[in-house]
C-alpha cells in the first residue's frame, strides 16, 4: 500500500492546517497504538519535540491518543532527534515519537516515528499506519486499562553522557574556544553543555526559543552569524545545528564554511586510517559533490549513493554492513554509536580530528575540492510540474548540453512543496544556463496552473 501521509522524514505541514492539526495527530497516535497491539503487552511510547510553539498543541494530542490506547507515555521535553532514537532503545519503549519540522521555519511541523531499535519506521509500517488511520479504531483501552503519561526530569543528561561517550577516550578538549549555533532548537540546552564539560571553552548563541525564532537566520541553514561569531571571538571553529540537531555545518578560525561532504570526507579518511570504515565505503545521496567522490576514490574509499534523505541512507548503510553515512546537508550518520544522524556525535569526531593533529581546522577540514556545483529551490503551489512534457523537454536539453562533463539532479523535496534543481560540473557558465532554464520552465509550467506561492529562491 501506497504512504500518502508520511514523506521521507515522517508527516509534516504547515502547523493547525492538515495534516498538522491535534486531530490528526491524535489519529496518527491511535493508529500506532492499533498495529502495535499485542495481547496485554503495556506499550511504552516516548515522546519529544523541538521548540516551536506548536508543539504545545501536538504534543498533548499524541499522549491522548496513545493513552486511549492503552500505552503509557514518557514525554521529556525539547531535546534533539537523535536523543529520542537513543532514549527509545535506553527505555526499551515500543515507539519513539519526535514533533519536530527539523530545518523549517516555525510555522512548520511534523511527527516523526522510531522503533524501538531507534530507526525510523519503514515504509511499510507506515502504510499500516495510514491504513489504520483510515479505517479507524476497532478497539478502545478499557477505563482500568488506560495508559499514564509522566514527564523523565533526566532525559537531557542521559542523552549528554551518551554523546560524550563516542568522544575518544583520553581526549579532551581544553585550550579549543568553540562557538555552537543552537538555531534557537531543540539542543538548546544540551549541545553547550556537551562541548563544556568536555573542556572547551563554549560561546553559545540562537540558545534563547521563544517559541517563533527556531531556525530564523540562524542555525545550520544560515551559518552566517555563527561564521561572523567564530571570527569576533577569535574561536578555534564554529558548530551550527539544526532545530533538531540532526544536522551539523562547520566554520574554520578563518570563517570558511565546510557543508557535509567536507565532513563526510574527513570522518571517513580517519575511520579508514584506524581500520573502523567497515565496508570500506561512505554512504552518501545523489546530492553530493563530485569531489567527495574523486577524493574518497584516491584513499581507495568507496562511495554508495542513494536517493536523497536520511532514512535511505542508512537502509542502504544497514545493508551494506556501512557504518558512516550522511547527506551534504549535514546529516550525518555514525552507526557506532546512534542510529540517526546526530549533529553533536558528528561534531565530535570533527573536534577529535583537531585536538589528535594539533592542527587547525582550516587544515583538516577542508579534505577536497568541490566540483562547481549550483543548487536551486522553485516553491510551487499544488500540482506535479516535473511530470509535465514541457518540463521533461527542457530537463532532456538540459542533460543534452551537459552531456558526460557533470551531474544533473533534479527532484521534489519530500518535505515542502520544492522542487531542487542541482547540476555539477567544471563549466560554471553552461551549469548556470542550465539550472536557470530548468527553473524558468518549471515556474512558467506551475503559473500556467497553479498559484505559485513565491519565486525562485536559493536553497537552504
Amino acid at each position: 500500500m501506497a504512504r500518502k501521509l508520511f514523506g521521507t522524514d515522517g508527516i509534516r505541514g504547515t502547523a493547525n492546517s492538515e495534516p498538522m492539526t491535534p486531530e490528526t495527530a491524535l489519529k496518527v497516535a491511535m493508529a500506532v497504538g492499533e498495529s502495535l497491539h499485542n495481547g496485554t503487552h503495556k506499550h511504552l511510547v516516548v515522546i519529544g519535540k523541538d521548540t516551536r510553539l506548536s508543539g504545545y498543541m501536538l504534543e498533548p494530542a499524541l499522549t491522548a491518543g496513545f493513552i486511549t490506547m492503552g500505552m503509557d507515555v514518557v514525554l521529556v521535553g525539547p531535546l534533539p532527534t537523535p536523543a529520542i532514537a537513543m532514549l527509545t532503545r535506553s527505555l526499551r519503549a515500543d515507539i519513539g515519537v519526535v514533533i519536530s519540522a527539523s530545518h523549517n521555519p516555525f510555522g512548520d511541523n511534523g511527527i516523526k516515528l522510531f522503533g524501538p531499535d531507534g530507526y525510523k519506521l519503514s515504509d511499510d509500517f507506515e502504510a499500516r499506519i495510514e491504513a489504520a488511520m483510515s479505517k479507524g479504531p476497532t478497539r478502545r483501552a478499557a477505563p482500568s486499562d488506560l495508559g499514564r503519561a509522566k514527564r523523565l526530569d533526566d532525559a537531557g543528561g542521559r542523552y549528554i553522557e551518551f554523546v560524550k561517550q563516542s568522544f575518544p577516550k583520553g581526549l579532551r578538549l581544553d585550550g579549543l574556544r568553540v562557538v555552537v549555533d543552537c538555531a534557537h532548537g531543540a539542543a538548546y540546552k544540551v549541545a553547550p553543555t556537551v562541548f563544556w564539560e568536555l573542556g572547551a571553552e563554549v560561546f553559545p548563541i540562537a540558545v534563547a526559543p521563544d517559541g517563533f525564532n527556531i531556525n530564523r537566520d540562524c542555525g545550520a541553514l544560515s551559518p552566517e552569524n555563527m561564521r561572523q561569531e567564530v571570527l569576533a571571538r577569535r574561536a578555534d571553529i564554529g558548530i551550527a545545528l539544526d532545530g533538531d540537531a540532526d544536522r551539523l555545518i562547520v566554520a574554520d578560525e578563518r570563517g570558511v564554511i565546510l557543508d557535509g561532504d567536507q565532513l563526510m570526507a574527513l570522518i571517513a579518511t580517519n575511520m579508514a586510517h584506524g581500520d573502523r570504515l567497515q565496508g570500506g565505503a561512505l554512504v552518501a545521496t545523489i546530492m553530493s559533490n563530485l569531489g567527495l567522490e574523486h577524493r574518497l576514490a584516491k584513499q581507495g574509499i568507496g562511495l554508495h549513493r542513494t536517493a536523497v534523505g536520511d532514512r535511505y541512507v542508512v537502509e542502504k548503510m544497514r545493508s551494506l554492513g556501512c557504518n558512516l553515512g550522511g547527506e551534504q546537508s549535514g546529516h550525518i550518520i555514525l552507526s557506532d554509536y546512534a542510529t540517526t544522524g546526530d549533529g553533536l556525535i558528528a561534531a565530535l569526531q570533527v573536534l577529535a580530528a583537531i585536538v589528535q593533529t594539533g592542527k587547525h581546522a582550516s587544515e583538516v577540514c577542508r579534505v577536497f575540492e568541490p566540483v562547481p556545483q549550483l543548487l536551486r529551490n522553485v516553491r510551487f503551489g499544488h500540482g506535479r510540474p516535473l511530470e509535465t512534457a514541457r518540463v521533461k523537454r527542457a530537463i532532456a536539453a538540459a542533460e543534452a548540453r551537459l552531456g558526460n562533463e557533470g551531474r544533473l539532479v533534479i527532484r521534489n523535496s519530500g518535505t515542502e512543496p520544492v522542487i531542487r534543481v542541482m547540476a555539477q560540473g567544471e563549466d560554471e557558465s553552461l551549469l548556470t544556463g542550465i539550472v536557470d532554464d530548468i527553473c524558468a520552465t518549471i515556474l512558467s509550467v506551475a503559473q500556467g496552473t497553479e498559484e505559485i506561492k513565491s519565486p525562485v529562491r536559493a536553497a537552504e
